[in-house]
């Protein structure tokens, strides 16, 4: 009878014994060798800190004209840029005539200041005076944009105009009427809050 009994409490344990290992064995819910997989698998938390980066960083290229200056500068617009200088030709010519010194200094970089300041000095020991009078609007056309390392912009404008110069001198009045081809270049910090384009070079051009 005893054996009896000792077969079958042992058949009862082995049963129970099946049951806890069938639950035990199972994956239940998150295990923690799972951690590491589930980070990798999602999101990383810094990857917004990857959106400012500029399109030059993007799989290496480099972009250059136009396109290097609207990366550094969103709000760059050509037309707005063009139409701006085109003004500041026309006021730049016609303080140079004038020898107005004090509108120079605020559109001119110190290379071309230095410049016109001695044609200008020229002048005024020569006893001559000069006043200018645009026959049509100048002509303006982007010939050239550039970057440097250091962000700043510098875009050539080649511009073609008609004007008329009056001078008077020791030897009396006269009256001259001009076409002129010249390419100018101006130069901005695009990272700098101040719109402004500084003139900083000019060369002749064929017209």
């Amino acid at each position: 009878m005893q054996v009896v009994e000792l077969i079958i409490f042992a058949g009862l344990a082995a049963v129970v014994l099946y049951q806890l290992y069938s639950v035990l064995g199972r994956r239940v819910g998150r295990q923690p060798e799972d951690a590491p997989a589930a980070q990798t698998a999602s999101p990383s938390v810094k990857a917004p800190d990857a959106l400012p980066q500029t399109r030059e960083e993007e799989e290496g290229v480099a972009l250059t004209g136009l396109a290097a200056v609207k990366a550094r500068d969103p709000a760059f617009d050509v037309g707005r840029f063009l139409a701006g200088a085109r003004s500041a030709y026309e006021m730049i010519v016609k303080a140079f005539a004038a020898g107005d010194r004090a509108l120079l200094r605020k559109l001119l970089g110190s290379g071309v200041m230095a410049s016109f300041d001695t044609a200008i000095a020229q002048r005024e020991a020569e006893g001559r005076t000069e006043t200018v009078e645009f026959l049509h609007s100048p002509r303006a056309d982007l010939e050239k944009a550039e970057v440097t390392a250091a962000d700043v912009g510098r875009l050539t404008v080649r511009f073609l105009a008609e004007f008329r110069s009056r001078t008077k001198g020791p030897e009396g009045e006269g009256v001259d009427d001009r076409r002129t081809a010249e390419l100018w270049t101006f130069e901005r910090n695009l990272k700098s809050r101040d719109p402004n384009w500084m003139l900083v070079h000019v060369d002749a051009a064929e017209a």
